[in-house]
């Protein structure tokens, strides 16, 4: 499909995923949301999760994201440019530095650096 819009699938029917499809349409291309640093609506996170609003883990890996979010099969293909549920960029640039590894729980292709986040980061999942 088209750029900007949410693939969302139950992963070994336990927990959601959430992709970000990324580029033009007919052109394959997503970006699997493994985590994020929460800066509001920590409470609702936290009762959904059931965890403290103040961990690092709240949102920490995909499964723990799209709890802490609500995010389930219904939100599959919505728009991820507006609506309820926005990617956006910083209201100000932010200095941080991305670094990248090999992707998690993959059998083929283990060693290509396909996996992205801010070092550092407390937020980032293992």
């Amino acid at each position: 499909g088209e750029g900007g819009f949410a693939y969302v699938y139950l992963n070994y029917g336990i927990h959601y995923c959430l992709n970000a499809i990324a580029g033009a349409a007919g052109r394959p291309g997503c970006v699997l949301v493994r985590a994020l640093e929460p800066v509001a609506g920590l409470s609702a996170m936290a009762r959904r999760r059931g965890v403290d609003p103040d961990s690092t883990r709240l949102a920490s890996g995909p499964g723990n994201l799209t709890r802490a979010l609500g995010i389930t099969l219904r939100d599959n293909g919505a728009d991820l440019t507006r609506g309820l549920f926005t990617i956006e960029p910083p209201d100000r640039p932010r200095d941080f530095r991305i670094t990248s590894g090999p992707r998690v729980g993959i059998t083929r292709a283990v060693d290509l650096r396909l996996r992205f986040w801010i070092a550092d980061s407390p937020f980032v999942s293992r």
